[in-house]
């Protein structure tokens, strides 16, 4: 693990301290954890903005075509025989 040091407004500090203790974690492991998912978050809308870029290939696309097959069997009885 590499050690981060940075600087926050008073406020938020105690902010964090506060959630920390009503938490019953460490604050590093609330701002690891709050990291962590900021990064997750930017990432995501990274691959959302290449995503749009690059549509996806005829093979990849392939198994979407199954959902317009539409229901293997009928199971309208079945609903009727369970009232």
């Amino acid at each position: 693990m590499t050690m981060i040091s940075f600087r926050v407004d008073d406020e938020e500090a105690a902010a964090a301290q506060r959630w920390a203790d009503q938490l019953g974690i460490d604050k590093s492991e609330l701002l690891r954890d709050a990291l962590h998912r900021h990064l997750a978050r930017l990432a995501s809308e990274r691959d959302a903005e290449k995503w749009l870029e690059t549509p996806l290939a005829d093979d990849e696309s392939a198994i979407s075509q199954i959902a317009d097959w539409g229901v293997a069997e009928d199971w309208s009885d079945w609903a009727d025989a369970t009232r």
